[in-house]
């Protein structure tokens, strides 16, 4: 009775296929391109390359990496062929016993149990068919299935199939899939990884082993005793892949520079269109150096964890290191945790500069005729505008008499800076600052010497990093150019580039500006120091709301800023030289630079001064003799 019913049903089930199957092609069959098995291309990832032309992230919508049937290894297939298809090689594209047992099976418990798809029905589905689930589809990919079949190998069906099946996450493709998941390529897998993967192909939503591990390890055992059954591994290997532990790596390819990726990605599909940038197979040339990055979110991530303990949760901060004479982009953090927070402090963020704007007021002085030697009172002011009365004052709350420009710059003193606005005026110094992309807006106040104006850490570093540059201004990027998969030379980086100082100018801005962390050596003996001439300027605005250091060695400039997103004060009397200067001190010191003294312009000679009368001196060990450069 049990084989009449079975007879039946088969019977009537293959003349129902035959019969929907010739109307639909009728109706159907121009619309139906089978070439697509053989020239099928989903697209190609685009490639994003370090300084060094090593790979460091890609774009894709989905990761694809396709490869030969030929590169597949036999255990490989046989562990598809065990857990999706046992008779693959055999039928012609579709299985009437199958159908007929998935059909008593579902009759039975009344509803969908058991599924009858052979890989080429799964094929079909994946290159001719969406998600939608219909009898009248169904009965379509049946009779597809069996047209494959007739105009393909069996060689070709289960390649393209392989190459092209979905493993959830985004993954598709054997090859990608071992990549992701042990950082391998498809023929170095093991049967046990091999299991893993051709169970996940029944559910990926239940079986990926990067979300559902323990369910991903009883489903690779399955397969593994049906491999066994059907003869294609010993009873010993099964056993000893039974032992394997699956072991997925964590996923840290594309986490390296999170901040810098996602500007990336923004400004590229502005340059060479979405689906390029997803699919194009491009090859995009970045500034990155991958261990600079590395050390950079190493020490970024342990300061500013250090930091929070006191300060609190919502503390944040970025960090942006560019090479002095090209201005290429070498490590980029634009926070402490991108997953949730995507906002890119590096070039999003704008924060009052604060005393990092100083060196500009100090660089108009000195085209006027001024020099270093040069000095001024510091002393208590009060300046009357509109009505208003403003009284300014040094972050010590002191005033310390005659000093010379030198010692006012190195300790960031106020009430001088102010007094050569005051002589100078706005207009130089604006022109200096926007010579250097810095947007503003600026408003030609007295609090503009103070730094009373916004900008971005980009901005900034951009501008601190002209006047190690021999007055040289180069902007800030990070892609040097962008080729397509033919390797044609599609875009290329144009960085602003532009003379804004003298070297003569720029030559004794730098040796004051090395200066503060020359003294601060004597006295921060817990810190690494980098190997390399080292010069700086803090910054800390109003009510310390924002801490900066900006500071420069021959070869990188680096600008670190920290605070909250809210501009809220970090509390009384906290300054940049406990916050921001260790971070950008312990990272400076991790990294390697290639030149190690800063060189100056063969017009300015050195001298010593008594650092608050400006009188020459011979003394060079006395507490207050400096050294400057002077032209004169």
């Amino acid at each position: 009775m049990r084989k009449l019913l079975y007879y039946l049903i088969s019977s009537t089930f293959l003349s129902l296929c035959l019969s929907l199957g010739a109307l639909f092609f009728a109706l159907n069959r121009v619309g139906v391109d089978f070439s697509v098995l053989s020239h099928y291309d989903p697209g190609r990832p685009s490639l994003v390359l370090d300084d060094a032309d090593t790979e460091w992230t890609r774009f894709a919508l989905d990761r694809r990496e396709p490869v030969s049937y030929n590169t597949i290894p036999e255990h490989v297939i046989h562990a598809f062929i065990s857990a999706e298809d046992w008779k693959f090689f055999d039928h012609s594209g579709i299985s009437f016993k199958g159908i007929v047992r998935s059909l008593l099976i579902n009759m039975y418990y009344g509803r969908k149990m058991q599924g009858a798809s052979t890989i080429t029905q799964q094929l079909v589905k994946l290159l001719f068919f969406d998600t939608k689930k219909t009898f009248s589809r169904k009965i379509k990919e049946q009779m597809l299935a069996l047209l494959v079949e007739q105009q393909f190998t069996k060689e070709q069906i289960l390649g393209t199939y392989l190459n092209h099946v979905f493993f959830g996450c985004g993954i598709y493709g054997v090859e990608a899939a071992a990549q992701r998941f042990w950082g391998v390529h498809v023929h170095e897998l093991t049967i046990a990884q091999a299991a893993v993967v051709a169970g996940i192909v029944r559910s990926p939503g239940r079986y990926c082993p990067l979300l559902y591990p323990l369910s991903s390890q009883r489903r690779r055992d399955i397969v593994l005793g049906q491999m066994m059954q059907l003869g294609y591994i010993t009873q010993e290997q099964y056993h000893n892949a039974l032992q394997e532990p699956v072991n997925i790596i964590e996923n840290s390819a594309g986490e390296l520079a999170p901040y810098l990726k996602e500007k990336l990605r923004i400004t590229l599909k502005k340059i060479v269109g979405k689906k390029a940038l997803y699919s194009g197979g491009l090859l995009i040339k970045t500034t990155l150096n991958k261990n600079m990055q590395y050390q950079a979110q190493q020490v970024f991530n342990e300061h500013m964890l250090s930091l929070k303990s006191s300060f609190g949760q919502e503390l944040d901060g970025s960090l942006l290191t560019i090479e002095v004479q090209t201005g290429h982009i070498k490590a980029l953090i634009g926070g402490t945790d991108f997953t949730t927070s995507k906002f890119n402090r590096a070039f999003q963020a704008r924060r009052q500069m604060g005393s990092i704007f100083k060196p500009l007021i100090y660089a108009d002085a000195l085209e006027r005729g001024f020099t270093f030697s040069h000095t001024e009172i510091d002393e208590p002011m009060t300046l009357v505008s509109g009505g208003t009365q403003w009284s300014p004052n040094n972050y010590n709350d002191k005033f310390l008499g005659q000093m010379t420009l030198a010692y006012a710059l190195s300790h960031s003193n106020n009430i001088i800076v102010i007094k050569l606005f005051l002589q100078l005026g706005a207009e130089r110094a604006i022109k200096l600052a926007q010579a250097c992309d810095v947007q503003g807006p600026f408003y030609p106040y007295p609090s503009l010497a103070l730094g009373c104006v916004d900008a971005t850490l980009k901005e900034a570093v951009g501008m601190f990093n002209m006047i190690v540059n021999d007055g040289v201004y180069v902007e800030p990027y990070c892609i040097e150019w962008v080729k397509d998969r033919w390797d044609k030379k599609i875009y290329k980086q144009a960085s602003a580039k532009r003379k804004v100082l003298e070297t003569t100018i720029t030559g004794q801005i730098i040796k004051v500006l090395g200066l503060s962390p020359a003294r601060l050596r004597k006295h921060m003996k817990q810190y690494a120091w980098p190997a390399a001439d080292v010069i700086g300027k803090t910054g800390t605005t109003n009510d310390s709301r924002t801490c900066w250091f900006m500071g420069s060695t021959p070869t990188y400039t680096t600008g670190v800023y920290i605070g909250f997103d809210d501009n809220r004060s970090l509390g009384r009397n906290i300054f940049s030289i406990r916050t921001a200067f260790p971070l950008w001190l312990e990272y400076n010191a991790a990294i390697s630079h290639e030149r190690a003294q800063f060189k100056y312009d063969s017009q300015l000679h050195e001298v010593l001064i008594d650092e608050r009368t400006g009188e020459p001196s011979l003394n060079p060990r006395h507490p207050e003799v400096v050294s400057i450069m002077t032209g004169n």
